[in-house]
């Protein structure tokens, strides 16, 4: 798959440098942080889902929510400390 049909969505608890790196390697990259600090996670599920984006995160709890909830989404991923 080509960088650019990968695109993701980094959640505010994900270092700046993903989004750095992500950016320099062609990815679209959107930053919660840069859109909305304070958004909440149902919220930053569907973002994801209408601009079909992976969502990188370090909160354990979204594939849980994603799960227990039936959201749709469009992947996820989570980044481990």
């Amino acid at each position: 798959m080509k960088s650019a049909e990968l695109k993701f969505l980094i959640d505010v608890g994900v270092g700046g440098g993903i989004e750095i790196y992500l950016r320099e390697e062609g990815y679209d990259t959107k930053a919660v942080r840069e859109i909305e600090p304070q958004m909440e996670d149902e919220e930053i599920i569907r973002l994801a889902v209408s601009e079909n984006r992976m969502v990188v995160t370090m909160d354990k709890d979204f594939g849980e929510l994603a799960y227990r909830s039936s959201m749709k989404h469009s992947g996820g991923s989570v980044a481990e400390a």
